[in-house]
């Protein structure tokens, strides 16, 4: 059961709850609840990403890494264009419609995990999203909703849109700014030579896929039923 549906199965069960209750309170209780939910969500991409980490395989991370942030960004894409069709705002009543709940989540979620990505894995990000304008606006409006949403105020992770941003140079970086998993990540190769080899040998098997797709969408030549 993912956290949407386990949040709306909560938020029903509150509904049930004394007459006395305002609109108010069970929205405010709702919020709450995804929360607690979304710290569940936060263990289970840091569990994913130190898999990543443990795979100490910089060609294979780069395939991962490549697939992984074409889905979330799709997803962050679909998700602003139901949020701000519906005219939610990130610090106003939580969503009560299971689609606008989805998507809500969604940005939250997939705002924190890319920000997650990009401290741990700052080279292979920044060569995909350094020439994706797209992915910079998309990002720029997940930093700002979930600035506002106050899920980040405190905890664990308020801090992370704020590194996510000077990281990517969304902010200007402060004096004092340090990537703190910088000396924990064998991403960050001791010589860039190695790095550049690796992205070298991923684009050119990338390049041979997009020929051979490019050789098989061609056109065919088919014979008659006369010259058979």
């Amino acid at each position: 059961m993912n956290v949407t549906t386990v949040l709306s199965y909560l938020v029903v069960l509150l509904s049930f709850g004394s007459a006395s209750d305002s609109s108010k309170q069970t929205r405010d209780t709702a919020f709450e609840i995804y929360k607690k939910l979304f710290e569940v969500k936060r263990k289970d991409q840091i569990n994913a990403l130190n898999n990543l980490i443990e795979l100490n395989d910089v060609n294979q991370q780069y395939k991962i890494i490549d697939i992984m942030l074409k889905g979330l960004f799709k997803v962050l894409e679909d998700s602003r264009a139901i949020l701000t069709a519906s005219g939610v705002q990130p610090d106003g009543a939580f969503p009560d419609e299971e689609k606008i709940k989805d998507a809500y989540s969604h940005t939250v979620e997939n705002s924190a995990f890319f920000g997650d990505v990009v401290l741990r894995f700052p080279k292979i990000v920044h060569h995909y999203f350094d020439r994706n304008s797209n992915w910079n606006n998309l990002i720029r409006w997940g930093i700002g909703f979930c600035n506002l949403s106050g899920i980040f105020n405190d905890g664990p992770h308020s801090q992370l849109l704020g590194l996510m941003a000077q990281e990517l140079g969304i902010s200007e970086k402060s004096p004092d700014y340090r990537n703190p998993f910088k000396t924990e990540n064998m991403e960050f190769l001791s010589t860039t030579d190695t790095f550049q080899k690796a992205l070298k040998e991923e684009e050119k098997r990338r390049r041979k896929e997009e020929k051979r797709k490019e050789i098989r969408k061609g056109p065919r030549i088919t014979r008659s039923r006369s010259e058979l």
